[in-house]
């Protein structure tokens, strides 16, 4: 499973707590192609994704998720990586309820942890989300914003083969640093990228 980091400085601490036990490979975005993503089930990239580069790689994701593979995306898509992405959108003129969460379907990466934990950081509302990645045909709404109509959080079992789950804001993993969530998040977001539930029921 890949972790493709993307921004200066070192990964996030429970990052690199679970390169350390094995779990995952750190690499830098420059380092990854086609034959790293051919021996890979797993990948998750962050809000600071050079897509532009990565655009470059689209055949191979493509494959990469027609052979089963899983991708969990933090971030605003701006580039058409793979097919039927559109392109993100915001929402127009949000005031502070329009931040509320709505917790449309369940999902293992939130089971027991409460949405007020996640809508503000130190107090202010919008770091979760502003807006979100359209959803493909067959995708399945998470977390909405406004009110449950802005799909702020996503996962779609493509037709052909693979998983993709959008977090259309900044990395998920570093939300609910108030209540120690990120350690947790982060470990059930490589759960999920690892080939663990997609729903719970």
């Amino acid at each position: 499973m890949l972790y493709l980091h993307c921004a200066f400085g070192d990964p996030p601490a429970p990052v690199r707590k679970t390169a350390a036990a094995g779990r995952i490979a750190i690499i830098p975005q420059a380092e990854l192609d086609a034959a790293r993503l051919a021996k890979a089930h797993g990948l998750v990239t962050g809000n600071q994704l050079d897509q532009e580069a990565l655009l470059q790689l689209r055949q191979a994701l493509e494959g990469f998720l027609d052979a089963g593979g899983r991708w969990f995306f933090n971030g605003h898509v701006v580039r058409p990586l793979i097919a039927e992405l559109e392109p993100y959108q915001s929402m127009r003129n949000p005031k502070r309820p329009d931040f509320e969460q709505t917790r449309l379907a369940a999902h293992p990466i939130f089971k027991g942890i409460e949405i007020a934990q996640l809508e503000t950081n130190h107090g202010v509302a919008g770091f979760y989300g502003r807006g979100a990645n359209p959803m493909p045909a067959g995708a399945i709404a998470v977390t909405g914003l406004r009110n449950g109509t802005v799909p702020v959080d996503w996962v779609w079992h493509r037709p052909g083969g693979g998983r993709f789950f959008s977090h259309a804001g900044n990395d998920l993993g570093q939300a609910g640093r108030e209540w120690d969530l990120p350690p947790i998040l982060y470990a059930r977001i490589f759960d999920w990228t690892n080939g663990g539930p997609c729903l719970c029921v």
